[in-house]
């Protein structure tokens, strides 16, 4: 398997900061957009992202990790522009995904995942790299996905909202969607807001459906 760490990001919406990227055999079959409809399966990333799944370029995990663990400290970092946690398919690599939590120790490294935490030990892996400091938020396809994500209290919560929603909006059961910051303003990046980066019991961020596909997205965002 391969790992690509970018050590200076020239996405404008991630900003300047350290970004990686998996291969794509760590995405759960289970994702909806797996099929397509994701952003990351179109463009100059999906060029990057299909040379790192056919082992063109990148590194081995603990190379990978080793890489991690050298950024500076305090440094924000987003894990997997493509790709998601260690291990193949659905289940979460928990030795793998330890091994990065402890790398990253020090700095303020976060990502998201569609691995279900329904999966046998997935939400205890989850729920331990968050504890200890690298924060994996849960991916909901949609707002009621996102209050049964909440309840369980062992991450925060990010989810897909329809493409045309630009302001902040409220689950089902009332909790508060900010709408990603970046994705309203030019002046805006992750590495300004941060907001992903902060594990915890915090809001849950929205991002509209976007990219070539996103209007297939919409029909998994509306639920």
């Amino acid at each position: 398997m391969s790992f690509h760490l970018t050590a200076k990001s020239s996405n404008a919406k991630t900003g300047e900061i350290p970004v990686s990227t998996s291969e794509d055999s760590t995405c759960p079959p289970t994702c909806p957009l797996i099929n397509g409809e994701c952003y990351a399966m179109g463009g100059p990333q999906a060029m990057h992202w299909r040379k790192v799944s056919n082992d063109e370029r990148g590194d081995s995990w603990s190379r990978f990790c080793d890489k991690v663990r050298a950024l500076p400290s305090r440094q924000l970092w987003r894990h997997n522009v493509s790709g998601d946690l260690p291990g193949v398919g659905k289940r979460i690599n928990g030795g793998m995904l330890r091994q990065l939590t402890r790398a990253n120790e020090g700095k303020r490294g976060f990502t998201y995942t569609h691995k279900l935490p329904s999966v046998a030990s997935n939400a205890r892996h989850i729920a331990n790299a968050n504890a200890n400091g690298f924060t994996v938020n849960l991916s909901a396809n949609n707002l009621r996905e996102a209050d049964a994500y909440a309840r369980l209290k062992i991450a925060p919560v990010v989810v897909l909202l329809p493409s045309d929603v630009t302001a902040n909006v409220r689950t089902p059961r009332g909790r508060l969607v900010v709408v990603c910051p970046a994705t309203q303003r030019d002046d805006v990046t992750c590495k300004t807001c941060k907001l992903c980066s902060v594990g915890g019991d915090r809001v849950i961020v929205g991002f509209p459906a976007h990219g070539s596909s996103h209007k297939r997205a919409d029909l998994i965002a509306r639920g």
